[in-house]
Formats: C-alpha cells, structure tokens, sequence
C-alpha cells in the first residue's frame, strides 16, 4: 500500500529580521518565496506552507510546480518525514525512496564501495539487499577503482554519480524526486535519465519537482500549482501545466 495524506499541513521556519520596518511586510505581493508573517512570540516566521491538505494514492504521479520559494521542495521534504509540521498531520503507508539531495548519507572518509552500504541503510535496504545489488550499482556507477578510494577523493560529479546508482537500485512504493540528474558527460545523462524513468514508473507513488515540462508530462499523471505554501489548482497534467503557463504569461513548451 502507497499512501500519502496531508491533513491542514503548516510549516514556519523562525528567522531573524534584519529591519524592524520590514516586520510588517508580507511576501504575499511578491512572486518568490514563502509568506513573511509574525508569529505567537513576535518573532518573524517564513510560513512556507500554508494549511496545505493532499491525499495521494497508488498510481498517482503527481507534477509539483511553483515560482521560486512557492514550496516545492519542501513539501517533498515533509512527505519524507525530513522536516515535521508546524501544524497538521503527516500520513506516510509505503517505502519511501527521496531523491532530494544526493549527497545526503554519504561519509568522505570511507570508500565508495562502503557508501554504496551506508547510504543503502539510509534508503532503507537491508544488508542482504544491498549485498546482491552492490556489483550492479558499481557498474551503473562507472566509477571502477575509484570504488576503493575515499570518497574525498572524488569530484562532485563522480559522488553524484554513486549517490545516483545507489538510490535507483532501492526497491521503493514511493518515490519524491527533487529535480532530474544533471551531472556528468552527456552519454551518462542520457542513460541516468533512462534509468530515473525506468525507477519513476516502477514505483507506486510518484511526486517530482522539476522545471522540465517534458519531463514532468512524461512521468506524472497529476500535477499541482504551488502559490506561497498552498495549493492554487490541482488536475489532470496537462491541463495544469497550460494554466501555469497562462498564469505566468508564457508558453507552456516542453523542454
């Protein structure tokens, strides 16, 4: 079973004001961002989301989009039970598998073949699991001999890389996609993409951030416009991603 259900989800960050005169601002005029607003304290608060109610189901594929700070990662991020509400309630049935930040559960001093362990455990894999899947993750992995070297010996892109191979190879119901990879050569982008759609449509459950129209119409089924926290329409994909295109006054083309 894939279940997700939000119930009236808020979420506020505290942050430190640096003008008083701009304590009685909002952010609600402004095309980024969350909503600037006083808290119960007096102190000011990012709200960057807003009584936010969702329910998603096996089959559900659901597109994300937004402006710039309208919420989008961070509501994958309280779907993966990384950031707790403010207020609300968070219902999560299922394995989940958050590709939000590949370089998240990765130690620099141990050896790329022990992180292919530490940062299965993160993702949830047994040691059984991760012990029959580790020669097919190092050879997605390209990276050979690289494999027994510490980590710190790696560019960003080759860590990337293994944090990539890793995650793609968990057996998951739901899977909370930040953005598609976009690291290495072209030849590795195109089978990491491969790869990512492969995973994308073995899960159960999909929701995915990400500014690729064609990406977003290939993968999901649904989508949602963000605005500030909350939820300014939901529907089927493609006519959610016109009516943004016609909110922000631009073309809705596939790229």
């Amino acid at each position: 079973m894939a279940l997700i259900k939000l119930e009236n989800i808020t979420l506020e960050f505290p942050v430190q004001a640096s003008k008083s005169d701009r304590r009685q601002s909002s952010s609600k005029e402004s095309h980024i961002g969350g909503q600037l607003s006083l808290g119960p304290s007096g102190q000011m608060v990012v709200r960057a989301l807003d009584q936010l109610s969702l329910t998603l189901g096996p089959g559900d594929r659901l597109a994300l989009l937004g402006h710039n700070g309208a919420g989008k990662t961070t509501l994958l991020r309280v779907m993966a039970k990384l950031y707790p509400p403010t207020h609300g309630r968070v219902t999560v049935q299922g394995r989940v598998a958050p590709l939000l930040n590949l370089g998240f559960g990765l130690d620099m001093d141990s050896t790329g073949y022990d992180n292919i362990f530490i940062r299965g455990l993160y993702l949830g894999m047994s040691k059984a699991d991760l012990k029959k899947k580790a020669d097919a993750i190092a050879e997605f992995s390209e990276l050979g001999d690289f494999l027994d070297l510490p980590m710190r010996t790696y560019s960003s892109g080759m860590r990337a890389r293994l944090a990539f191979a890793i995650s793609t190879h968990v057996q998951t119901d739901i899977l909370l996609l930040d953005e598609v990879v976009a690291t290495g050569d072209a030849r590795f982008l195109k089978k990491a993409n491969e790869q990512l759609e492969n995973f994308a449509r073995d899960s159960k459950l999909l929701v995915l951030a990400s500014h690729s129209n064609k990406v977003l119409r290939d993968l999901c089924n649904k989508a949602v416009i963000l605005e500030h926290g909350r939820i300014k329409a939901f529907g089927p994909i493609d006519e959610i991603i016109d009516a943004y295109a016609v909110s922000m006054g631009v073309e809705a083309k596939d790229k």
